[in-house]
């Protein structure tokens, strides 16, 4: 009877005046319009041979550029010196894996070390705990806030991630120091994400629930559950990925298997025996984003790892001014963070990013049209990535040609480990680089001066690198 009665009062919502669920106007699909939509394609020999191509073929192999298809040059006029080529594996920790490999490639200059390795494993587990608290504290401070409030909604939504960015990294180390790998070496869980993040943001929204209905609980009490919160995810992170080391003993070997030292070590006086420097002061992210104003210092809410932390601050500048800052750095010996939309005309056997790697138009017979700003602001494109900027090939003019990368998805993958990207596809897909002071020019530090103008969670470049 239900059942009879709902109908009824649906069909009535439906064909009334009001059409509360069909909308008024013309702007359906009509038959009449489906009919010469359809003209779109019409059977021609050249539309079967493409239809044919890709019925049984990925679209990178048939859209291939013939014309493109030699090797790029490998040779660079400069490069920073590094040894060895990590794997993140299936997770999304490139972020981690590349201001790692930044302060790796330090250490293996100042004492020619061998193939050496951090720990992403240690730092990886402080993230996901600090992170977490990070989710629990923002539901207490909004925990009044009404359920569909656009920032309750996204803290829901988004409650842990393995992607991040280079605050995270700079964030977690000044906090917590830094270990050699195998004194905390990968596990499955580290290298295998997916099931681990799902279980703890199951935990963390159900935890966020009881905060919501608790919410005129005294700040105190709820600090004091939220302690007790944060518990039980650290005994799940330790069954994931292991028990950070409160301190351990570790020897160093140069290249040629000389013993150079071994000693003792909290994780702490570790980074500061080997670095030593403040990553938090000592570098500033730069940011290519032609949708908005250059010279301006932006601030993305939420976009870090640590409560007590700092959000993710930029500055936006023309990518000429960027390319002289990274040039700058390569030639200083210093490698740096670097993130991109990795996956955009990517040939990763050759591991080659370059414009003219496909011809999508010429197969698909329709131009895709938009710059880089109008890619932005609709969400085509953005900063899905990050790897180690590490070399560059400048001609007789002075001009960069070519750049490469280390990157983090294992020793087999594109160029021996790396990618190798055109200069013109810098210009397109390239968004953030991470720069030591040192090298930057003064007017840019002027710029980081000013007030930052402040960028919900939801914006557009609020994308973790993974």
């Amino acid at each position: 009877m239900n059942k009879i009665f709902s109908f009824f009062v649906l069909s009535a919502l439906v064909f009334s005046g009001g059409m509360a669920y069909a909308q008024n106007g013309n702007g359906g699909i009509t038959p009449e319009m489906l009919s010469r939509i359809s003209e779109g394609y019409s059977g021609t020999p050249e539309q079967k041979a493409v239809r044919n191509a890709l019925a049984s073929n990925p679209l990178s192999a048939v859209a291939v550029n013939a014309e493109n298809l030699a090797m790029m040059d490998t040779h660079f006029s400069d490069v920073v010196k590094t040894e060895g080529i990590t794997d993140q594996k299936s997770s999304g920790r490139c972020w981690l894996f590349t201001g790692l490999n930044v302060l790796r490639a330090k250490m293996i200059e100042k004492y020619d070390l061998g193939d050496f390795y951090l720990s992403q494993n240690y730092l990886f587990f402080y993230d996901q705990l600090e992170k977490s608290n990070l989710f629990l504290q923002a539901i207490i401070d909004t925990r009044n806030l009404p359920w569909d409030d656009r920032t309750v909604d996204w803290l829901l939504r988004n409650p842990l991630s393995d992607g991040g960015q280079f605050t995270g990294v700079s964030n977690l180390i000044m906090k917590y120091g830094m270990v050699p790998a195998e004194v905390m070496p990968e596990t499955y869980s580290a290298n295998n994400t997916s099931q681990m993040a799902g279980l703890i943001k199951r935990k963390l929204r159900e935890y966020a629930l009881e905060i919501r209905e608790n919410a005129g609980m005294k700040e105190k009490a709820l600090g004091n559950r939220k302690e007790e919160m944060l518990s039980e995810i650290y005994r799940m992170l330790v069954y994931f990925l292991g028990e950070p080391p409160v301190s351990f003993e570790w020897s160093m070997w140069d290249r040629n298997g000389n013993l150079l030292s071994t000693k003792e070590y909290t994780p702490k006086s570790f980074y500061d025996e080997y670095i030593g420097e403040d990553l938090e002061d000592n570098y500033i992210m730069v940011m290519n984003d032609p949708s908005r104003e250059y010279g301006k210092v932006y601030e993305i809410e939420y976009d870090r790892h640590v409560y007590d932390g700092h959000n993710w601050l930029f500055v936006n500048l023309p990518i000429e001014k960027i390319k002289e800052m990274a040039i700058a750095s390569i030639k200083g010996g210093c490698a740096m963070y670097f993130s991109c939309d990795v996956g955009k005309f990517l040939d990763s056997r050759r591991g080659t990013l370059n414009l003219d790697n496909y011809d999508y138009s010429s197969l698909l017979g329709t131009d895709f049209g938009m710059d880089k700003a109008e890619r932005i602001r609709t969400y085509d494109s953005g900063s899905t990535h990050a790897m180690t900027l590490i070399a560059v090939d400048i001609d007789e003019n002075g001009n960069p040609v070519k750049w490469m990368v280390e990157n983090s998805w294992g020793p087999a993958a594109g160029y021996q480990g790396k990618l190798i990207m055109t200069d013109e596809w810098f210009d397109e897909y390239m968004f953030r680089v991470v720069v030591e002071k040192q090298f930057v020019p003064e007017d840019v530090m002027e710029m980081m001066k000013q007030q930052p103008i402040k960028l919900p969670p939801w914006d557009p470049m609020f994308v973790p690198e993974m």
